[in-house]
């Protein structure tokens, strides 16, 4: 398999994940203050947004670079 045709599944895959899902979010821990022997950190939760516009062009341009190494094969 090229690395074309693994890159255009990597984006139809990630475009797919992205309109069904959405939104994913992960855990940020920050060092606040550190007093001595004691050290305060604060985990904050980030939520990151996912277009659906971009979900879509990933998928079409997954299947557009795999119809277009086809092509040239």
């Amino acid at each position: 398999m090229s690395a074309i045709k693994i890159l255009a599944v990597l984006f139809i895959l990630g475009g797919g994940l992205g309109l069904a899902f959405g939104t994913f979010s992960f855990t940020k821990e920050t060092h606040d203050a550190k007093i001595g022997p004691l050290e305060f950190s604060v985990e904050e939760k980030e939520r990151v947004n996912i277009p659906q516009w971009i979900a879509a062009a990933a998928i079409g341009g997954g299947v557009l670079m795999l119809l277009l190494d086809r092509r040239h094969a």
